[in-house]
């Protein structure tokens, strides 16, 4: 399946490598004008076409895509001009209620955005971006999406009318594309809903202490004695006592998490694969980790910048504190 990038960075991995465009239109088999088009995020490339680009220009496919602190300012005022956009033509359509709905079936379920997009034959920045409820689905595509999150199109039809009536989806639908507000990643049980629905006796908001300052090699120095912060987690985590909030001050993840935002941490549970991960080091330091496992069911903490990859233990992944909630504090 196809996809936009709007705006991208292909252009100035061009320059700086040396390529003249010239080359990559050879390579594409494209012609200059489209090059051009692609560049300035007005043409659609595919899955394939962008592993080519990658390859040419020497750099991860996720370093094409804009990042708000890795791109030029110019170019990232584009991007949030096209997402502010985006936001304005579906506040009132369905798009937004949809994206909502996938996204709280996803928690629920415990799946990953790229476990969904695989099972539904699409790319994960496609998916994403409905989601985000900031693309459109016809009925094939939303068929796909059905049968990977194991509904019919009638039943997800259904059960996202039904989140929806109950006022579950209200504060997903608020924080699509939006900063200051919850941000799910998916793939663990504890995804914010609606506090509409999280009124009751018991239900209560608790105050999380926000650590963290940076050090050498990416790591992250955590001194519980000197909070930087604090913050209000929803209710649905107030079971847990020792939640404890990390402030990205590292670009290890590369892209994967908002920039500036707080991690929310709960060493009461132990990541699985496809979680994101607090690893504690010595000396009160942590490395910020994915987890993924190969073909042999072998488990590997994993890094983007650099990009490493370090075969994890039973007694190290005892060791790690799950990240089960990211926040735009």
């Amino acid at each position: 399946m196809e996809e936009i990038i709007f705006p991208n960075q292909i252009r100035m991995f061009r320059r700086v490598r040396g390529k003249p465009m010239k080359k990559l239109a050879e390579v594409l088999g494209l012609s200059l004008s489209a090059i051009s088009k692609i560049e300035k995020g007005y043409r659609r490339i595919d899955e394939t076409q962008l592993e080519i680009i990658s390859k040419f220009l020497d750099c991860p496919k996720e370093a094409i895509f804009v990042s708000e602190y890795s791109s030029q300012p110019e170019v990232v005022k584009a991007w949030k001009t096209e997402q502010d956009r985006r936001s304005h033509i579906n506040e009132g359509g369905g798009l937004k209620t949809l994206g909502a709905g996938l996204r709280y079936i996803r928690g629920q379920k415990k799946l990953t955005l790229n476990q969904v997009a695989k099972g539904a034959k699409m790319t994960l920045s496609v998916y994403h971006r409905i989601e985000m409820g900031q693309r459109e689905v016809d009925e094939k595509t939303f068929r796909d999406i059905s049968r990977a999150l194991g509904f019919s199109d009638t039943e997800l039809q259904l059960k996202i009318y039904e989140l929806d009536m109950s006022g579950a989806l209200e504060e997903l639908k608020q924080s699509e594309g939006k900063s200051g507000l919850y941000v799910s990643k998916g793939g663990y049980n504890d995804l914010p809903v609606s506090r509409f629905m999280l009124k009751s006796a018991d239900a209560k908001e608790q105050m999380v202490s926000i650590y963290g300052f940076p050090a050498d090699d990416g790591l992250i120095k955590l001194d519980k004695n000197t909070p930087s912060g604090s913050m209000v987690c929803p209710s649905t985590l107030s079971y847990d006592a020792d939640l404890y909030g990390v402030s990205l001050t590292t670009q290890t993840l590369g892209s994967v998490l908002p920039y500036r935002c707080v991690l929310v941490a709960s060493p009461a549970k132990k990541p699985e694969v496809g979680d994101i991960a607090v690893w504690p080091q010595q000396d009160n330091l942590v490395k910020l980790v994915s987890l993924v496992q190969d073909k042999s069911g072998k488990l590997y903490a994993s890094t983007q910048i650099p990009q490493e990859t370090t075969e994890v233990s039973t007694a190290e992944l005892e060791k790690m504190h799950k990240v089960v909630l990211i926040a735009m504090p």
